[in-house]
């Protein structure tokens, strides 16, 4: 089988001049045989990417950063449990032919200023098929987004400030992600909302 690849990565990050709200995109395109993309396109599968979201981000942070998860939602902690960086909301799910996102809604946090909290910004991870290239061959645009973000930083110390440390790293960790899909090494899913679901076309899994 052929080894999956990433191409096209790019990084889209922008400020609404009104609110002072951010939007980071981070995408890439995902190149992997399409008897992989059979195998791996289900809503099982992308609750496992939300997954192995999370598990690169404690991995690339050596610890520093871990996921707690509940189900009513995940919080990201610095070290300590009493230290949230950022509580989101319990995941929801879309999936379709061809379409497929997870987005969990910004509700509070030590990195979010107090107008940016109770659910209004939101973490997501689309992802979509794009026409074949060659036969045998299948192509995946993955995104991933954060919007209607209020960071504290920004709000206190100042946007460059925010630009120069919290972003920065931010789009660092997500091109490190993007790139480690391609090993194509899903994480299992701690919560399993769809452990042995196979339906590659549920549009309920909400």
């Amino acid at each position: 089988m052929k080894p999956a690849t990433i191409s096209n990565l790019e990084d889209r990050t922008s400020e609404d001049t009104h609110t002072g709200a951010i939007r980071s995109v981070q995408a890439a395109d995902l190149n992997l045989p399409e008897t992989a993309l059979r195998e791996l396109w289900s809503p099982m599968y992308l609750e496992r990417l939300a997954r192995t979201y999370w598990r690169f981000l404690t991995r690339v942070t050596l610890g520093l950063v871990r996921v707690r998860y509940s189900q009513s939602g995940r919080s990201l902690v610095l070290l300590a449990p009493a230290l949230r960086l950022i509580t989101f909301a319990a995941p929801e799910y879309e999936m379709e032919l061809g379409h497929g996102v997870v987005r969990w809604r910004i509700i509070r946090g030590m990195l979010v200023a107090r107008r940016g909290r109770g659910g209004g910004g939101h973490l997501q991870i689309d992802v979509r098929r794009l026409a074949d290239e060659s036969p045998g061959s299948a192509r995946l645009h993955v995104e991933v987004e954060v919007a209607g973000f209020y960071p504290a930083i920004a709000f206190g110390l100042g946007r460059r400030v925010y630009g120069a440390t919290q972003s920065r790293i931010h789009v660092l960790i997500t091109h490190g992600f993007l790139r480690s899909l391609a090993r194509l090494d899903l994480a299992e899913s701690r919560i399993g909302r769809f452990a042995g679901s196979e339906d590659a076309t549920d549009s309920s899994a909400r």
